[in-house]
């Protein structure tokens, strides 16, 4: 049942040799296992527990957590008892399985994460019956077994604080992390090559991106039907190829639903259903059409089979997270207007061969994407998901002494950024005072996407700082007048958010509105006649740049008149820092260690543009000082406007005699634009020291190899820093 692979029995035995290394010393350890989505995760750490149990040369006493998000620790559970069948080297429990409110030697218990770090859930919490996750693992101590924890998929299991709490309850002697892009700190890996994968034929050669598109009459088409179309006629030419061998295998076409936004202005499902159906005879009824998502189950019933009758799937991301079909040849992405990227774990669906092994025929070997996004727009996302999880925490130090300090932060009150009617006549009003009639082209051109064509995914390249996706030509297609519309809105939509307004559809309304207004009142151009004209002069790149301007100027004229106020500045007294601080996969930790922050460790974003060199040599000049610990909170201070707004300082510096500074690094021209938020530290200083508070700080900037400080009540900047003076402790 289980094909012999040289490349898995090679990661089994490393994973044998490191676990027994680990397992000898007294300190709990953490090991990544990194191996790619079609590999055979699940079958490897299956081999690898049956041999840790039975090969052990002082045979310690185990049991075994397998830990898992969604519903794949039931996925895994079904696989492991598969393979256990035979022999019944391990079992494998749910935990009303569990005898004695413990785990046996060679037992594994199966978790779902998600519903156990819930804080409400019953059983983490203590109760009468003395059956909870804690008083499970001090019996299965007290019987003498150590606790070997794996947990699967592990960048989607991140440690988020209940989690990093549980898994102290779990307290594993050695923890195992399972995943294609593992993210946990181990020095400790093992990793399965994709060539080794691909080579014994386990998953397809590449991902070939819309080939061989054909030109011709494309007007009447949108991009999504037209792709759709293309990747059909691709599924039905391989199902060709597998009657001609001989072989029952129906290839599955998948198609990724965008996520629900707030400003989705169609139904994207109900759309590609109403397509699949009257032109291509696909639907529910007649079992063509497959639908897994969360609220809407339809024709799975044996879908991972090869010659299951279904030809397409409609899915969301999250299927993408375990869930197994070989046959799954073609995925299908739709354009998104608020988001051009997918996931290597989307993209892993298709990788798999339906019998686990090539065919020698290059059509059969590759996977497809067939897509409407544009090759220049094109970005794969190591993992999409990743970036919603905490990976990393920080804690207070121990040494750390309370600050009271008074701090505050914003209260966004939404209502005050949705536009009113008013906004319409502030932009006719503005249209004319910017000239915008005679500033745009009227003569211009329909509106196309550029859709790639032969494009090609090489899998074997992710996690590296190679090229994953290869582009060279592309196919114009000529908009929709739905496409067009859709368009329109989100350019709108995106207007109003980069002016600080919230772009719900009401709002995106209103600027419609006042553009059809103008064009009937300066053009005699009625939007009923001439929807698609007026469309596409105000998206032509000629003219984009002028109604850009003029929305822009028209809202911060708004906001001038209707948002005196809309943030509330919120005042928190006694402030501390946090005993605990949160990062995501787009931080990592400082190197060299950080010696004085409160938070250990020191993480840093893992984007250069956003670690502004100014803090990095600030905290180096705040390190090599025998004086004092840093971080940071937020002063009130009033904005150009007169706002109330929180000044979010970078450093809170302690020094050993009780004195606290206060400091934000600035460089260039956010060193000559500080001034509102100088003048409200000053303030801020001088009133907390009335109060007995001993405070000091400023803005502080870099010269000539010195930090200057500015902390006088008023503020003022020039090139020769006149009235700043050297940051001295």
């Amino acid at each position: 049942m289980f094909k012999e692979l040289d490349y898995q029995e090679k990661a089994v035995k490393e994973l044998l040799s490191k676990a027994d290394q680990l397992l000898d010393r007294e300190r709990p350890a953490t090991c990544k296992f990194k191996a790619p989505t079609g590999s055979g995760k699940t079958i490897m750490m299956a081999k690898f527990l049956h041999r840790l149990v039975i090969d052990q040369e002082n045979k310690r006493a185990l049991s075994f957590i397998w830990a898992a998000p969604r519903k794949l620790h039931n996925q895994s559970k079904e696989k492991l008892e598969k393979y256990y069948e035979s022999n019944r080297t391990l079992e494998c429990l749910n935990i009303d399985d569990l005898i004695d409110k413990q785990i046996q030697d060679n037992e594994i218990l199966f978790l779902n994460w998600e519903s156990i770090i819930k804080t409400d859930n019953v059983f983490v919490q203590e109760n009468e019956q003395d059956f909870n996750l804690s008083s499970i693992i001090a019996n299965t101590r007290e019987a003498g077994r150590e606790i070997v924890l794996i947990i699967d998929e592990s960048h989607h299991t991140a440690s988020t604080e209940n989690t990093k709490g549980l898994i102290e309850i779990m307290n594993p002697k050695l923890t195992i992390e399972v995943s294609a892009t593992p993210h946990l700190d181990s020095d400790h890996i093992i990793s399965v090559d994709f060539e080794e994968v691909r080579k014994e034929g386990m998953i397809k050669n590449q991902v070939s991106v819309n080939p061989e598109l054909p030109p011709g009459k494309l007007e009447a088409k949108s991009g999504d039907e037209f792709i759709l179309e293309n990747a059909l006629r691709k599924r039905v030419e391989l199902r060709a190829l597998f009657v001609k061998m001989g072989k029952n295998i129906n290839p599955l076409l998948m198609i990724q639903l965008p996520d629900k936004s707030n400003m989705d202005f169609s139904d994207k499902q109900a759309e590609i259903e109403s397509v699949l159906s009257k032109r291509f005879k696909i639907n529910r009824e007649n079992g063509k059409l497959a639908v897994y998502l969360s609220e809407d189950k339809h024709n799975l019933e044996n879908i991972s089979k090869n010659d299951n009758e279904a030809e397409v799937m409609i899915f969301k991301q999250a299927i993408a997270l375990g869930w197994d079909c070989p046959r799954a040849y073609i995925l299908v992405l739709f354009r998104e207007w608020h988001s051009e990227t997918f996931s290597i774990q989307t993209v892993g669906r298709i990788m798999r061969m339906p019998e686990a092994k090539h065919y020698e025929i290059d059509s059969l070997d590759k996977a497809y994407l067939y897509t409407n996004i544009a090759n220049n727009k094109i970005i794969i996302d190591e993992d999409i998901a990743k970036g919603y999880y905490t990976l990393y925490t920080s804690d207070r130090i121990k040494a750390y002494e309370k600050l009271r300090l008074r701090s505050c932060h914003s209260k966004r009150q939404r209502e005050t950024t949705r536009l009113r009617p008013a906004f319409i006549n502030i932009f006719l009003e503005q249209c004319k005072k910017m000239g915008t009639k005679k500033s745009m082209d009227l003569k211009v051109t329909g509106i196309t996407d550029h859709i790639p064509i032969d494009g090609v995914i090489h899998p074997e390249k992710f996690g590296t700082d190679e090229k994953v996706v290869e582009m060279t030509k592309n196919l114009s297609l000529a908009k929709t007048l739905k496409e067009l519309e859709d368009a329109f809105k989100w350019f709108m939509a995106d207007r109003i958010k980069d002016g600080g307004m919230y772009p719900e559809e009401r709002s995106v309304g209103r600027v419609c509105s006042g553009i059809y207004e103008f064009f009937l009142s300066e053009c005699s151009m009625n939007y009923q006649q001439k929807q698609r004209e007026i469309m596409t002069i105000v998206l032509s790149p000629k003219n984009q740049q002028c109604f850009k301007d003029v929305l822009n100027a028209s809202l911060h004229n708004y906001q001038d008149i209707h948002q005196k106020k809309d943030y509330e500045l919120v005042q928190d007294s006694d402030w501390e820092v946090p005993e605990k601080r949160e990062y995501g996969a787009q931080y990592k930790e400082w190197t060299p260690k950080v010696k004085r922050s409160v938070l250990d460790p020191f993480y840093r974003s893992r984007s250069e543009d956003r670690q502004w060199k100014t803090e990095t040599d600030f905290i180096k000049f705040i390190d090599e000082d025998k004086n004092r610990d840093g971080t940071f909170f937020a002063v009130p201070y009033k904005d150009e406007k007169g706002a109330d707004k929180p000044f979010y300082v970078d450093f809170i510096v302690k020094l050993k005699n009780g004195k606290m500074g206060l400091f934000d690094t600035k460089s260039g021209i956010t060193a000559k634009i500080a001034g509102p938020k100088s003048d409200g530290l000053q303030a801020y200083i001088k009133e907390e020291n009335l109060k007995h508070k001993n405070l000091f700080g400023g803005i502080v900037v870099p010269k000539s190899g010195s930090f200057w400080i500015y902390s006088k009540p008023k503020y003022q900047y020039d090139e020769d820093l006149t009235g700043w003076e050297i940051l001295r402790f």
